[in-house]
């Protein structure tokens, strides 16, 4: 029998008093009190647990932003776009100017039965990560199979900036040879630039290192010798070291798959041109800083090329506004503060510093919110802005 049952047989059936029951029984009065008006109304139905949930919960999420979440995750999906919780959260705070966390957003995703869990997956912490510090530092190349509509292979080839993520090229080929690679990098640098270093795999068409040293040189490995590019190849039987175009071919083909299948090699390129726009532009990359796209980055850091190298007088730092509308920088050895503006404060930023030379950009955004040269005498680097409001001329 139940501790509620023995109770209200205490009270209603023996006669003893509620105080007397609440110390034989070890509870409180008040609950009794509760326990008996429950049975009064309700009979048996008084013995059956209740539910502990509160009536109210002032934090819970309001339900258009949960259908707002769902609706993103399913667009997101169809497109063959991300979807996780992070690339939800970037849409709702920069498309919605809603805040929601992560960890929320993954709770709904769960409830609403959009989530295959995968305990097995190594968790991203495990992995060893290593990036270019500036863009055109180094660019990974590969190529990947693709089937048009009419089951015709046909082979994309793809180059990528290994610090911005950026898609420097992707193109469709009926097959890739040694001298498209080269005429597709000689296009590629003709727009962005001749990078400081390639990274391939051992491939025919990239290098004849493996080849028993026949034939010597092929056009690719001369063209980057007659540049001045230093070329890197990655170890035999380890596609992790180019893991990052690997990763991107993995999204490239499931946004394809969402696609309606190309019928001709064009058709194809239309949809390669498609996504790569969205890819450097609109989509928010998760192994850049604050979730920025690959163009912010690209553009809003100096590039490498070969005849420079990164060194201590190159620096790149992230930082966020304090109250007082600064950020700190230390220069041989001395630290500056550097003013931005009160109205920018805990805004995210990536300081650019070459020597003296400094670059505040909003790390979101990609906006230049200040570009000067550092006086080294000074702690503190105004922003030139006057101070106060504009005094009114006298009328005469």
């Amino acid at each position: 029998m139940s501790k509620a049952r023995l109770v209200i047989t205490a009270v209603l059936v023996e006669g003893r008093s509620q105080s007397q029951v609440a110390r034989d029984y070890g509870v409180s009065q008040s609950w009794i009190s509760r326990l008996i008006k429950r049975y009064t109304l309700e009979g048996d139905a008084a013995f059956q647990p209740r539910s502990r949930r509160p009536h109210t919960s002032p934090r819970r999420l309001d339900q258009s932003t949960i259908d707002l979440i769902i609706e993103l995750r399913r667009t997101l999906t169809g497109k063959g776009l991300d979807a996780g919780p992070h690339t939800i959260a970037w849409h709702l705070r920069h498309h919605h100017r809603l805040h929601v966390s992560p960890a929320s957003i993954s709770r709904h995703l769960h409830a609403a039965g959009l989530v295959d869990p995968t305990p097995q997956k190594r968790p991203r912490s495990s992995y060893i990560r290593f990036a270019a510090a500036q863009p055109n530092e180094r660019w990974q190349a590969d190529f990947t199979h693709w089937r048009l509509a009419n089951r015709t292979d046909t082979e994309i080839l793809c180059w990528l900036d290994d610090c911005s993520r950026l898609a420097i090229s992707v193109t469709a080929h009926h097959r890739v040879t040694g001298p498209t690679v080269v005429d597709e990098f000689i296009k590629a640098i003709a727009q962005h630039g001749i990078p400081y270093s390639t990274l391939t795999d051992n491939g025919m068409v990239f290098t004849t290192r493996l080849a028993g040293g026949k034939g010597g040189r092929n056009s690719f490995e001369a063209e980057l010798h007659r540049l001045g590019v230093h070329q890197i190849n990655s170890t035999p039987h380890h596609p992790t070291t180019c893991g990052k175009v690997e990763r991107f071919h993995q999204t490239l083909k499931r946004w394809l798959t969402s696609q309606p299948r190309a019928t001709t090699l064009t058709e194809l390129q239309t949809q390669l041109d498609t996504f790569v726009d969205e890819y450097n532009h609109r989509r928010p990359h998760r192994s850049l800083p604050h979730r920025a796209t690959p163009a912010v980055i690209y553009t809003s850091r100096p590039k490498a090329d070969p005849a420079t190298r990164i060194d201590t007088h190159n620096r790149v730092r992230t930082d966020r506004v304090d109250q007082a509308g600064a950020v700190t920088l230390r220069v041989n050895g001395r630290l500056h503060h550097i003013g931005i503006g009160r109205h920018h404060y805990r805004t995210r930023v990536l300081i650019l510093a070459q020597d003296h030379h400094i670059t505040v950009i909003n790390a979101a955004t990609g906006e230049v919110l200040r570009d000067f040269t550092l006086d080294p005498t000074r702690d503190y680097q105004p922003t030139g802005a006057p101070k106060g409001p504009k005094r009114k001329k006298p009328q005469t």
